[in-house]
């Protein structure tokens, strides 16, 4: 007997010119186990169970693109390098053997980088303003303002790293532009001081983020998916906000859809929230109505708690997601992106589609990869 869950999640959807099997996505979560940024087998084999586990779409951890403070630690992959590249290779060898879909997110961290990090020790943080920005609610030191070529040769950084990745097998990208990472340092007014024609308004600063689209668009194959992930929120200010009203919001994603994107991936600490005062509808709602582009949900879907909890050692109960199968079906967006379910359970997508129990999240599936 088919499910409801069955019925809604194992719906295939179109990004680009790709089709996903299901409507399940494996979130990028930051695990820090490629030593020296190389993805070793323990990485292939962990993402390979979670495409035999049914997930429909594997998103990778946050890979650092070929420019030198684009990193801030040497246990993260890299999408450079003769012996990263292998391993990435093999990685998505192992998801196809898996009949799975695999995207690299690829990152550049800005001003997030602290001091002189490995793998480049001499780089220094860049920002649009050099405004500094700690992931864990420390002052942080100012960094570099970006000159017009240091944004030129990040832009060339992520395509080439989008040509490369596309070499390697994998079925498209998504770019990091969310949590107070570089892109959203661009989009945010907080970390965004310029005056020249990268800052100010909104259509402005958006700009750096459509030419990294842009410059994407123009050096893959014409169906090679595109995905940008957007948050309001940052790691070190879950307040903070890009847009303050819906059209704000569809500046942003006109702007990148115009360049190229074919979908949005929409975090939020919560997916269920409304995002602007006088409408119930969330932020991934939000962007699906206004961009008319495919649409990812992701923010504790199945849990009872954010995952900014999960980091403090707290376990995260799992709930029912008819609420978000509610929301599939009224096409309020088009897929749910999961990040702790599928650290507990490479299978959850299988089982909750089958309507059999899942594993619960505990801390202890951060440590490791299984």
């Amino acid at each position: 007997m088919t499910t409801r869950e069955d019925h809604v999640l194992s719906r295939p959807l179109t990004l680009g010119g790709l089709t996903v099997p299901n409507r399940i996505a494996m979130a990028p979560m930051t695990r820090g186990q490629s030593p020296g940024g190389v993805p070793g087998e323990p990485v292939a084999a962990y993402y390979a169970r979670r495409a035999a586990g049914g997930t429909g779409l594997i998103i990778t951890e946050g890979t650092y693109v070929g420019h030198p403070s684009s990193g801030e630690h040497d246990q993260v992959s890299r999408l450079y390098g003769d012996a990263a590249l292998a391993g990435w290779s093999r990685v998505v060898e192992a998801v196809h053997e898996a009949d799975g879909v695999i995207f690299p997110q690829l990152q550049h961290v800005g001003m997030t980088r602290k001091g002189d990090v490995v793998p480049h020790p001499g780089a220094p943080a860049i920002g649009p303003s050099g405004v500094p920005v700690s992931a864990d609610g420390s002052p942080g030191e100012p960094g570099r303002t970006m000159t017009r070529q240091d944004i030129d040769d990040v832009v060339r950084a992520f395509a080439d790293a989008a040509t490369t990745a596309e070499r390697l097998g994998f079925d498209g990208v998504e770019l990091h532009g969310a949590h107070g990472y570089l892109i959203d340092q661009f989009l945010w007014a907080g970390t965004n001081h310029r005056t020249d024609a990268y800052g100010g308004d909104l259509r402005s600063r958006t700009r750096f983020a459509a030419e990294v689209v842009a410059g994407i668009r123009r050096v893959v194959a014409p169906g090679f998916p595109i995905v940008v992930r957007l948050s309001q929120w940052k790691m070190n200010d879950y307040t903070a906000r890009i847009a303050d009203t819906p059209e704000e919001f569809g500046v942003i994603l006109g702007e990148l859809a115009d360049a190229g994107a074919d979908a949005f991936h929409i975090s939020t600490r919560r997916y269920w929230q409304p995002a602007f005062d006088g409408s119930d509808l969330t932020l991934a709602g939000w962007a699906k109505k206004l961009s008319g582009k495919p649409v990812i949900a992701v923010g504790s879907i199945g849990l009872d708690t954010e995952f900014t909890s999960s980091m403090t050692g707290a376990t995260a109960a799992t709930t029912g997601i008819g609420d978000v199968l509610d929301r599939l079906e009224s096409d309020e967006f088009d897929m749910i992106a999961l990040g702790r379910p599928l650290l507990a359970d490479p299978a959850w997508a299988a089982k909750i589609r089958s309507g059999r129990e899942v594993t619960p999240f505990t801390p202890a599936a951060l440590g490791v990869l299984h």
